[in-house]
């Protein structure tokens, strides 16, 4: 290895660089290195201090580049390189080195260090949720309005949150795969068709379930061909969410339903358009918001009048059209 990586360095510094780095981790890995050991290692490689914090399993490690370890409680720095622990995690490794891309080997010490500190993690400590709503059998009890309150509140303290602020709020998330998640109220939401159930006391988590099943069943999955928010609250519903109610899902869809879903069919492209002049402010706004001429639009608005049989384009028909492609999304939920 010190061959090749004379070899690389006389071809590429940043080449030969990196080899020496992925060398010294994997001799730290065979050794069975701790955490300390694994980020002084990125620290003295990388020339600057190196942070290692996981909230999930309490670790927080801060060592300067001259192997003294200085742990602190002030925030990362937003333009420091940085790297995730779990693939798609946020992240939980720091060079403290602002500004711009982090270098060729910049990037291999973030990679092979977060990699060795992931392993002794899971080790030695077990693997962390990354977020409140990996442990599904936690979960399950927690939502479950059956299970008794002393077992909700030991499965909410589990999942990591604290039962003894009563100011402490949390939602339900109900995704498209059926898996329901809990998460604090104001953390970033995961990615997918998802809706959200309102912000409560842990104890009133069910309910917030209820409304984000309700929730989801008015989201789409935001293309051309099913246009729609693809994230939806509750709380924001309104009285709109007395709809789901009336629309059941599978059963025959209501007469407007049927004529949205025969123009779209009859002319490609015209649902995106019908859902953009129910979702904007203005027709212009409608245009800009699909890309095309205002002129061009009021044809296809002709067109499509012409083929729902209603017009779009007075305040009633508007909200007709409203109507219909939200119970449109009901009705196949």
């Amino acid at each position: 290895m010190k061959e090749l990586a004379g070899r690389l360095t006389a071809l590429d510094p940043d080449a030969g660089a990196a080899v020496q780095v992925i060398s010294y981790f994997d001799r730290l890995a065979d050794t069975r290195a701790g955490l300390e050991a694994l980020v002084r290692g990125a620290a003295v490689l990388a020339g600057c201090p190196a942070r290692l914090v996981d909230a999930g399993r309490h670790v927080r490690v801060r060592v300067e580049p001259d192997g003294a370890r200085r742990d602190t409680e002030g925030p990362p720095g937003t333009d420091w390189p940085c790297a995730a622990l779990e693939p798609g995690g946020v992240p939980a490794l720091w060079l403290e080195r602002a500004g711009g891309e982090p270098s060729v080997v910049d990037a291999v010490i973030l990679e092979r260090a977060a990699g060795a500190i992931r392993l002794v993690l899971d080790r030695t400590r077990g693997r962390a949720p990354s977020s409140p709503a990996d442990d599904p059998a936690l979960v399950e009890a927690l939502l479950d309005a059956t299970t008794p309150e002393p077992a909700r509140l030991h499965a909410a303290r589990g999942l990591g949150i604290d039962t003894a602020d009563p100011a402490v709020r949390v939602r339900a998330l109900a995704p498209s795969d059926g898996r329901a998640r809990v998460l604090p109220a104001g953390a970033e939401l995961p990615a997918g068709r998802l809706g959200v159930g309102p912000a409560v006391a842990v104890l009133d988590l069910p309910g917030s379930l209820a409304a984000a099943r309700t929730a989801l069943r008015f989201t789409a999955e935001g293309t051309a061909q099913d246009p729609g928010p693809r994230v939806v609250y509750a709380d924001e519903l309104g009285g709109i969410a007395l709809l789901a109610d009336l629309v059941a899902p599978g059963a025959e869809p209501p007469a407007d339903v049927q004529a949205v879903d025969a123009a779209a069919a009859a002319v490609p492209g015209l649902l995106a358009t019908l859902h953009a002049v129910a979702a904007t402010a203005s027709q212009r706004a409608a245009a800009a918001e699909i890309n095309v001429h205002h002129s061009t639009l009021q044809d296809r608005l002709t067109q499509a009048e012409h083929l729902l049989g209603w017009p779009v384009r007075t305040p009633q028909g508007r909200l007709r059209l409203q109507l219909a492609l939200t119970m449109r999304h009901l009705a196949r939920s």
